[in-house]
């Protein structure tokens, strides 16, 4: 009996290590990066970061743009380098709202504690937030920063504050 038992659980663990050697042995697609072809096709085509990269058949666009037929047009330029299956991921971002940026950031840099004595003025062009004026020392630099940069619409930050 006690044999029978020793021959069930290598049997078991047998089956355990063919079982999950499966997914490993199974086929994936090759990836093909096209990146350099499309931003070449696309040169007239506002789509930041495109990135192209074909997966079995399927031709996928990613990249980011606030124009909508932009993306459009990316799409059309896969089929007509003769791509028939496209995955249009490119994202529509909303165009930042440069203004209300400007205000929240004025409004948080004037609210925080930490920064009272600095002379900070704020502008903002398409969603990148232009910092610069005199802080006290470095810890207001990065505060600054930290707040700036985490107001709804900020795509990146640019700083030009001295002591």
């Amino acid at each position: 009996m006690r044999a029978n038992n020793v021959r069930t659980g290598v049997t078991g663990v047998v089956v355990a290590i063919v079982l999950s050697a499966i997914p490993a042995m199974a086929h994936r697609p090759a990836t093909h990066d096209l990146t350099p072809q499309f931003q070449t096709a696309c040169a007239g085509v506002d789509v930041n970061e495109l990135r192209a990269v074909e997966v079995g058949g399927i031709v996928v666009l990613r990249g980011r743009t606030a124009d909508r037929t932009a993306a459009e047009k990316a799409g059309a330029v896969a089929r007509s380098l003769g791509y028939a299956r496209v995955a249009n991921l490119i994202q529509i971002a909303d165009v930042p709202d440069d203004a209300r940026i400007k205000r929240m950031a004025e409004r948080e840099l004037a609210a925080q504690r930490g920064l009272d004595g600095t002379e900070i003025a704020v502008d903002s062009t398409n969603g990148v937030v232009r910092l610069w004026g005199k802080v006290s020392n470095e810890l207001q630099k990065d505060m600054a920063l930290s707040l700036v940069r985490n107001i709804d619409g900020v795509r990146s930050v640019t700083m030009a504050l001295s002591r």
